[in-house]
């Protein structure tokens, strides 16, 4: 077992909650990775809603595991509004990704939900470095990140890669729950 979640699954926020995702999910999280509107700097999908559901049940394996966590991100409300990944998870660090939000989204879920998973990341799961990469030409999410205070770590042809350690998350969160009051 890579690592093991202690706290119960789910974090809610003021806005938002991430609860991990459910085979009935599939509907959901297919639209959004088949949209035009949302999928332009993922990796291409391919498949059916069903192929989605099969994905999902492969993953709760993972899951017991601890090897990835896979998140919905919902409005208080209940309305689902983007989903949110750590995966590749070691001994002392995590993959953040497969992060997308919709135009159901409320005011500032962006930093909530980024803030949110990094909560579990970080204090849940105690690991100490999320390593994120996005492409290139996704320059909103660049800018984001920069933002956020994730450092540059490298490059490739088609990606940046950032990361950010539990310390600095740590030292940046009283400014990120400031910049999420109303």
């Amino acid at each position: 077992m890579v690592g093991h979640m202690e706290a119960k699954p789910e974090i809610m926020g003021q806005r938002l909650r991430l609860r991990l995702v459910t085979p009935e999910d599939a509907p959901f999280i297919h639209g959004l990775r088949t949209d035009p509107a949302y999928n332009r700097h993922l990796s291409p999908v391919t498949g059916t809603v069903e192929d989605q559901r099969v994905w999902i049940l492969a993953y709760k394996a993972r899951e017991a595991a601890g090897e990835e966590y896979y998140y919905i991100i919902e409005r208080l409300d209940g309305v689902p509004c983007g989903v949110v990944r750590l995966y590749g998870i070691t001994e002392d660090s995590f993959t953040w990704g497969s992060w997308i939000l919709n135009a159901d989204k409320p005011p500032k879920a962006a930093l909530e939900s980024a803030a949110l998973s990094f909560v579990i990341g970080f204090e849940m799961l105690g690991l100490r470095r999320a390593d994120i990469d996005v492409r290139k030409d996704n320059a909103k999410a660049i800018r984001f990140y920069r933002r956020f205070g994730m450092v540059e770590t490298g490059s490739d042809p088609e990606n940046l890669y950032f990361e950010l350690t539990r310390s600095r998350f740590l030292a940046l969160r009283p400014t990120l729950y400031d910049n999420l009051e109303v």
